[in-house]
């Protein structure tokens, strides 16, 4: 049987936006960051998220933030698993094959940071997934322009 993770309790002090992460040892939330603007809370989580699914860890956030003068829990996902990394297949030489290997993690750098800059910060396993099948299947001009038409729907650039 799964243990009940306890509410999150409303951040101390003036309402602002803040992200409070569950610590399943401790049972227990810690704000992981504050700002008076909504956006760098967010990209805060998407940083923490990919770090915490890098690890293999579950991670549970819970988004606060002020809606007319007054604390508002805006979002509080549920604990999510990370996807399983694909094998990579072995080939005759270690050199091309890490230069490869090298190119499709700065492809999906890219990537990630054009759904970042679109305002997508928390992924899901299948959402992973997608971008690694793209980053493996596209090349780098193709990356790159994808990525700035995601930034440029954003608004942001």
């Amino acid at each position: 049987m799964e243990k009940q993770r306890s509410r999150c309790p409303r951040p101390p002090g003036e309402p602002r936006w803040v992200a409070m992460f569950h610590e399943g040892a401790q049972d227990s939330w810690t704000m992981g960051a504050e700002s008076p603007y909504r956006d760098p809370v967010l990209y805060a989580v998407g940083a923490m998220a990919q770090t915490v699914r890098a690890r293999g860890e579950e991670m549970a956030v819970a988004l606060w933030g002020p809606e007319e003068g007054a604390w508002r829990l805006f979002d509080s996902p549920s604990a999510t698993t990370p996807a399983p990394a694909p094998e990579r297949p072995a080939s005759g030489s270690a050199e091309p094959a890490r230069l490869a290997e090298r190119m499709t993690g700065r492809r999906h750098q890219v990537l990630m940071a054009g759904l970042s800059k679109a305002g997508l910060y928390d992924l899901t396993p299948e959402d992973g997934e997608a971008v690694r099948t793209l980053a493996e299947r596209l090349d780098e001009p193709t990356v790159r322009r994808v990525a700035d038409w995601l930034s440029s729907a954003s608004g942001r650039r």
